[in-house]
């Protein structure tokens, strides 16, 4: 197996991947699109993965994206010598989410409009479900 350094190509050698089952919709592809339209650097810091054959294994939805904005380029890291079932793999490691945000952290440091617009999405915090998680937590919480 080998990855190699990221690389600038042009966004029409890459193929997306018919068998990804991971998307995005409506509303949240809308915000996809204004993030990378105000932050455009993110795509260079945030290589599209695909295999040797050009195929997108990491990054389908930005590249969808990009390419919807008119970029004309964007930068790779091309991977070779993966099995069929290591690609698959990765595509779903790649899109799993394992971390929770402290809300309290972002609050004091981030504009949740701000937080909004870039995409995260923010809890009702008066909602009966979260205080109900929150009830919860008291009885889980280790001492």
């Amino acid at each position: 197996m080998e990855a190699t350094a990221p690389k600038r190509v042009k966004i029409e050698t890459i193929k997306p991947n018919e068998k990804n089952p991971r998307f995005i919709r409506d509303e949240k592809y809308k915000k996809l699109l204004a993030s990378i339209s105000a932050f455009p650097d993110m795509l260079l810091a945030r290589p599209i993965i695909v295999d040797e054959y050009g195929v997108i294994l990491g990054g389908n939805m930005r590249w969808r994206a990009a390419k919807e904005l008119g970029h004309t380029h964007v930068n790779v890291v091309v991977v070779k010598g993966w099995t069929e079932e290591q690609k698959k793999e990765f595509i779903v490691k790649d899109n799993l989410s394992y971390g929770d945000w402290d809300f309290d952290m972002l609050s004091a440091d981030y504009d949740f409009t701000v937080l909004d617009e870039w995409g995260l999405d923010i809890p009702d915090f008066n909602s009966e479900e979260l205080d109900e998680k929150q009830d919860e937590n008291i009885y889980t919480k280790k001492i």
